[in-house]
């Protein structure tokens, strides 16, 4: 029997304000809030709330049958609790049905797997445990940040206790093999992988409104059809796509969520069904494990990290920033983690991309040497504030030693004053007797 398992990940960053040279030490606010509530709200309208309702009636409809996967960062669901709190409650609607896995990523949707291993893990905590406090579920699948994935990735998230993770069915990678399988890290075999059919995903989430192509339109008839006459042995197809495919990349006027609400039947006829990560982990055994020595992702025809981290900008801007996360972890400003968290998002590097030149259809900036220029200018600022706390005179163990001393001091100080409270009171019993 055929499965199918859908995934899809959400995420929206905080955009930056335009910040100048001059910005630098007198402004320590960096954010567009703006455009920020705008665009949140535009695609909460257009995509996420009219896409958990069809989403809500497919799995009513289908008596329980259909079920679906998402990731969401953890900085888009700080925006949504702020400006369209509407949409947690429609999670929450979609989660109380049981067919709704949460899985766990990056907080900030960030990059720190591939420079800061620390602050990944970091991220990877607080991310599950927002999941569970908004939602009240402990996330067991892990999903990185644009699905980038490495043997040394797969070890992090492996001693992170996660029993799976999703990732590319990258051709470069698999050769002659089928993303069609459950496969395991060829480091770390406890973990199990599902890997993204590009083909089936890219006909819904690329092709479905392009005019030109020889398929069009797409029905859920054909679509289910084509993945019913996979080789039989093939078990499940992974889609793995944004969210907003539904409502935003493609309108709703395009039928796509007609086309959705008919999966469940047209599905049922050909004898296909639909699972969760875990249920696929739990259901079908691995069939082989999968080397990657270098990084990968979803992205681009290389499908590499080259989209964030492929020129001298993205590669000088990411080294700034992570050469600050050990003096950022140190401390227990709010502020100042909350802005380190922000400036993480992997958003901001890509649109220092000059492979399309930033663009990609959703940057802000008119080329990539503005991204890049305006992201340095905000990430001086941060620094400066760092450093002011922090100063980088005096090196990192000897910052590490000095405040431990006084964190220890500090509860020595605290059960001292409980002892003489203690005694206070003991002296007073005396007193009374």
């Amino acid at each position: 029997m055929k499965t199918i398992c859908f995934y899809f990940q959400i995420h929206q960053p905080f955009r930056l304000k335009r910040y100048r040279f001059f910005d630098i030490g007198n402004d320590h606010y960096y954010y567009d809030d703006f455009q920020n509530e705008e665009i949140i709200r535009r695609i909460a309208e257009r995509c996420y709330l009219p896409a958990n309702k069809t989403l809500l009636s497919m799995i009513k409809s289908s008596g329980g049958k259909f079920k679906v996967a998402f990731s969401i960062s953890g900085i888009a669901l700080e925006q949504m609790e702020v400006y369209v709190p509407e949409v947690i409650d429609s999670f929450k609607e979609l989660a109380a049905t049981g067919n709704v896995e949460f899985l766990a990523e990056t907080y900030a949707h960030s990059l720190s797997s591939l420079g800061d291993p620390e602050e990944f893990e970091l991220q990877v905590k607080q991310h599950k445990d927002k999941i569970h406090t908004l939602f009240g579920v402990k996330p067991k699948v892990f999903r990185n940040t644009e699905l980038i994935y490495s043997d040394d990735i797969s070890s992090l998230v492996s001693a992170m206790g996660f029993k799976g993770m999703l990732t590319e069915g990258a051709k470069h990678i698999l050769g002659w093999k089928s993303p069609n399988y459950v496969y395991t890290s060829a480091v770390n075999p406890s973990l199990k992988l599902l890997l993204r059919n590009s083909r089936f995903t890219e006909d819904i989430s690329s092709r479905f409104c392009n005019y030109s192509w020889s398929e069009y339109p797409l029905t859920a008839d054909k679509f289910m059809s084509w993945i019913a006459n996979t080789p039989e042995e093939e078990q499940i197809v992974n889609l793995f796509m944004n969210y907003e495919v539904l409502g935003s990349l493609h309108p709703a006027e395009s039928g796509v969520f007609d086309f959705f609400k008919a999966l469940p039947r047209y599905a049922e006829e050909k004898g296909i069904s639909f699972a969760t990560p875990s249920e696929v982990f739990n259901l079908l055994k691995p069939v082989d494990s999968i080397s990657v020595p270098y990084p990968m992702s979803w992205v681009d025809e290389e499908r590499d990290t080259s989209a964030w981290l492929g020129n001298v900008l993205q590669q000088e801007a990411f080294r700034k920033l992570t050469g600050i996360g050990e003096r950022v972890r140190l401390g227990d400003d709010r502020r100042l983690k909350q802005d380190w968290a922000y400036l993480q998002s992997s958003d901001h590097f890509y649109y220092m991309s000059t492979k399309h030149f930033g663009r990609g259809g959703f940057s802000p900036y008119d080329n990539p040497y503005d991204a890049f220029n305006n992201y340095m200018n905000v990430l001086s600022d941060f620094i400066v504030r760092v450093n002011a706390q922090f100063p980088d005179s005096i090196e990192n163990e000897e910052l590490n030693s000095l405040l431990t001393t006084i964190k220890n001091q500090g509860k020595e100080i605290e059960e001292l004053q409980k002892e003489v409270e203690k005694q206070k009171k003991k002296a007073a019993k005396k007193v009374n007797q």
